[in-house]
């Protein structure tokens, strides 16, 4: 049963590299979403709902259910294909990435939904300023964020702006369908996140039945990486005990 991590925005694969570091099972993969790292198949729209169709049908191919992981965009498409396709996932994780009707997009993506500014936004950003808005609003370390941005090209800047025009209304349109996730869970939520407060940690948690929701109090919205060993150890503490219901609901962690 593998582990199959998934990265948001505007990541790859290469997000997860420092948890992977500090794993001890060996069966992991990080998967790129079309047009993150990976090229988009023809005719593919990068919508919400394609991108959840095609983790569902990569997840059929493994053939067996998954430990699955998602980040930012990750935890939302993850948690909805848990709940869509129960069947494919063994246990979920997930995090900084709310999915409530109550939720109000942060204003970078109130930028990327509106088809003027959000093109204006794309065409003028430049590697160096995306950089150091990583590093001053969201604690990114700066060698990091300098690599983010590295692969942020052309087609990852047409698919986030199509995939969040694609989400106005993702909150209300997907949150009900969350009660329909059977797998083990577990939130693990920076509590500094600008653009994701935590307080979504907690309904996100109460909406899956989560067995544990962790909060590091120091972390914005990448623990995966600013804390990359804990954020690893609290997912193989959670993959061995995936039947474990009823437990320690809201733990922060300093």
């Amino acid at each position: 049963m593998p582990a199959i991590l998934i990265h948001g925005v505007p990541d790859t694969h290469r997000v997860w590299a420092g948890v992977r570091r500090h794993l001890e099972r060996t069966d992991v993969e990080a998967w790129d979403l079309p047009g993150f790292g990976a090229p988009r198949p023809d005719g593919f729209g990068s919508t919400k709902e394609e991108y959840a169709d095609w983790l569902i049908d990569r997840l059929e191919q493994v053939g067996e259910p998954v430990d699955l992981v998602g980040h930012d965009w990750g935890c939302i498409l993850t948690a909805r294909v848990a709940s869509l396709r129960p069947d494919l996932v063994r246990t979920w994780a997930g995090g900084n990435g709310p999915i409530s009707a109550r939720y109000a997009w942060h204003p970078l993506a109130r930028i990327w939904q509106d088809p003027v500014t959000g093109d204006r936004f794309m065409a003028e950003l430049t590697p160096d300023g995306f950089a150091a808005d990583l590093v001053n609003g969201f604690e990114v370390p700066a060698g990091l964020a300098e690599e983010m941005v590295r692969h942020v090209d052309a087609p990852m800047k047409d698919s986030i702006l199509r995939l969040y025009r694609s989400a106005l209304r993702m909150g209300a349109e997907w949150e009900p369908e969350l009660a329909k996730v059977t797998a083990p869970s577990l939130v693990i939520w920076g509590s500094r996140d600008p653009a994701c407060p935590v307080a979504f940690a907690d309904e996100l948690g109460r909406a899956i039945r989560a067995e544990r929701v962790i909060k590091f109090v120091d972390c914005n919205h990448w623990p995966l990486l600013q804390r990359p060993q804990q954020v690893a150890i609290a997912l193989e503490e959670h993959w061995r005990h995936p039947a474990l219901r009823g437990g320690d609901h809201d733990r922060s962690a300093a």
